[in-house]
């Protein structure tokens, strides 16, 4: 067990904006109101996914909704604390512990309000070990672990249950839902037991991101590659850098959807990038080819700070450095592809490792 303090949500914030690949919402939104909670309630216990006994409750809490009106939306934890107990009535039990459903982004932080309000410990893992924009879109689902019984609130004191036939199904009323609650949402979805928890769930995927989270804020610290930094402690790979030359994005089903525009600066100088996003980075293409597909995760840092920059944020002017990381290994199967890969979100890729796309160039 690691006990969380409110200035440990420094480093993993940092580290979910990194894992978040450009989605998930902005973590420091739900670091300020961890922290705020903290400092009421106290630090939370992070339990590692084997403290959990086969018939334990784990029910992983989160927001739902456009990552660009998360920012305008600022996060609660009252209508958190609601859904969470709308769900342990429908199963009839209380939780035995909270969890974070993606480790990126906004999502990563959230949980660790929860968990300091109601005393609940903070499972170390995850659903995906990144982020992801749909809510099947998850190691759970190819567990066989339902989304739903789905509890949504919001913060006018609405709430709802959702029961679906499927987690494709759960994600569709989600949306429609959201369309209603102003494009942003609060939930608690996924519950499983502990005998589920270990098969459906990326391990310590916390701790890594307070790792890489924690060797930004050293390296900037000590004056060091903040860049080289995140590049060694995730295992990623440097694919451009370049200036941020144009920026489309859209609104739509409670998705934020665009691309951004690249032009290459020093190795890249004369070239173009272009990053595919729904919520998250997707696709990275350059010269015809692709650099990085989902689920790799594609990230983009701040070229002079090392920052990371999630879709919302891109504009004009930036100067950045794109990284590819390789995705946990339960993301390459055929099945999980057919759920996460290129194709699923329209694009015509097939999906290439990144390190043979790498190692190809």
């Amino acid at each position: 067990m690691k006990l969380v303090q409110a200035q440990d949500l420094e480093a993993i914030a940092i580290g979910s904006a990194i894992y978040g690949t450009g989605g998930g919402g902005d973590p420091y939104i739900g670091k300020l109101l961890a922290q705020q909670t903290m400092r009421q309630h106290g630090p939370v216990r992070l339990i590692d996914v084997d403290d959990i006994g086969d018939d334990d409750l784990v029910i992983p809490v989160a927001m739902a909704g456009a990552p660009t009106v998360l920012l305008e939306k600022l996060a609660d934890v009252e209508p958190l604390i609601t859904a969470l107990r709308r769900l342990e009535r429908e199963l009839g039990r209380p939780a035995t512990a909270v969890m974070s459903a993606e480790v990126g982004g906004l999502n990563s932080t959230i949980p660790f309000s929860v968990a300091s309000a109601t005393g609940l410990p903070l499972v170390d893992a995850d659903t995906m070990g990144r982020a992801f924009p749909e809510i099947q879109m998850t190691l759970a689902t190819l567990a066989g672990v339902p989304a739903s019984p789905l509890a949504m609130a919001d913060e006018k004191g609405n709430s709802l249950l959702i029961t679906a036939l499927s987690n494709a199904w759960t994600e569709r009323f989600v949306r429609s839902a959201l369309t209603e609650m102003g494009a942003s949402s609060y939930m608690a979805l996924l519950a499983m037991n502990g005998a589920q928890l270990r098969r459906a769930t990326v391990r310590g995927s916390i701790t890594q991101a307070w790792r890489a989270g924690q060797a930004w804020l050293d390296a900037r610290a000590a004056h060091r590659d903040a860049i080289s930094e995140v590049r060694r402690v995730t295992g990623g790979f440097h694919l451009f850098t370049g200036k941020v030359v144009d920026v489309q994005r859209v609104l739509a089903g409670g998705f934020c959807r665009g691309q951004a525009v690249l032009a290459g600066l020093d190795a890249h100088d004369g070239q173009r990038a272009v990053l595919h996003f729904q919520n998250e980075f997707l696709l990275a293409e350059s010269r015809g080819q692709c650099l990085c597909a989902t689920p790799d995760l594609i990230v983009m840092l701040d070229l002079d700070t090392g920052e990371p920059i999630t879709a919302e944020q891109a504009r004009y002017g930036l100067r950045v450095a794109v990284l590819g990381v390789p995705c946990v290994a339960a993301w390459r199967s055929a099945e999980a592809l057919d759920l996460v890969g290129p194709q699923r979100f329209g694009y015509p890729q097939a999906y290439v490792p990144l390190e043979q796309l790498t190692q190809d160039r």
